[in-house]
């Protein structure tokens, strides 16, 4: 067996179940561990259901106290370049496409144009440097921020700048350069900050339910 063929084959294989496996069981660990809403004999005076869903959806924006703040909208903006733009290379980068359709689903779908490519990319860049360099000159941010949120910023710009650098298919170490990092990203994942990908509507429902069951909203 070649290396390509490793990389492709088995070390692929690994770190796709490492990551399927682990994050499935962190999502079940979180969701029947017991460890939900604390058990309270007071009369609830309003929905846990309805306040969980309300500040899912409520929270997609700043609230109203902190909307005149430019600081504030700056964040949020680039929070939803790096996110969106991430999002949209995943799914419809056409090397990706026709990744997901070989290796992994057996369909496809009309992947991006090359320029759409690149301007999704340059979302997804600023986005992500911007909520990395605040990490290191917001004083409140750098407090709170730990070690995994730095190695999970930089791992993932290695894994968009190799994929970057691969897109023009032109060179076989690009590509397995990526494909390594890709792995490398998702054996990472289970065990980091990463895995808000699945669990921030978890944390913030629970906080929502708390708050309905009170009859407050957050």
């Amino acid at each position: 067996m070649s290396l390509v063929e490793f990389i492709e084959g088995p070390l692929w294989i690994f770190s796709a179940w490492f990551f399927v496996i682990f994050v499935v069981w962190r999502l079940g660990n979180i969701l029947f561990s017991g460890r939900g809403l604390p058990h309270t004999q007071a009369q609830p005076k309003g929905s846990p259901a309805l306040g969980a869903l309300r500040t899912n959806l409520e929270h997609f924006a700043p609230r109203s106290p902190f909307t005149g703040s430019a600081k504030v909208w700056f964040v949020t903006i680039a929070g939803y370049a790096f996110h969106i733009g991430l999002f949209v290379l995943l799914f419809f980068a056409a090397p990706h496409v026709a990744f997901i359709e070989e290796h992994i689903l057996g369909v496809g779908w009309p992947p991006m144009s090359r320029t759409a490519f690149i301007i999704s990319a340059q979302v997804a860049f600023a986005g992500l440097l911007v909520l990395w360099i605040r990490r290191f000159l917001d004083p409140v941010v750098r407090l709170i921020s730990r070690p995994d949120d730095h190695i999970a910023a930089g791992l993932t710009f290695i894994v968009m700048l190799t994929g970057c650098m691969a897109l023009g298919e032109q060179s076989e170490a690009l590509r397995l350069t990526h494909l390594l990092t890709v792995q490398a990203w998702l054996i990472y994942f289970p065990f980091s900050s990463l895995m808000h990908t699945f669990t921030w509507p978890l944390s913030r429902g629970a906080t929502g339910a708390l708050a309905g069951r009170r009859g407050a909203r957050m």
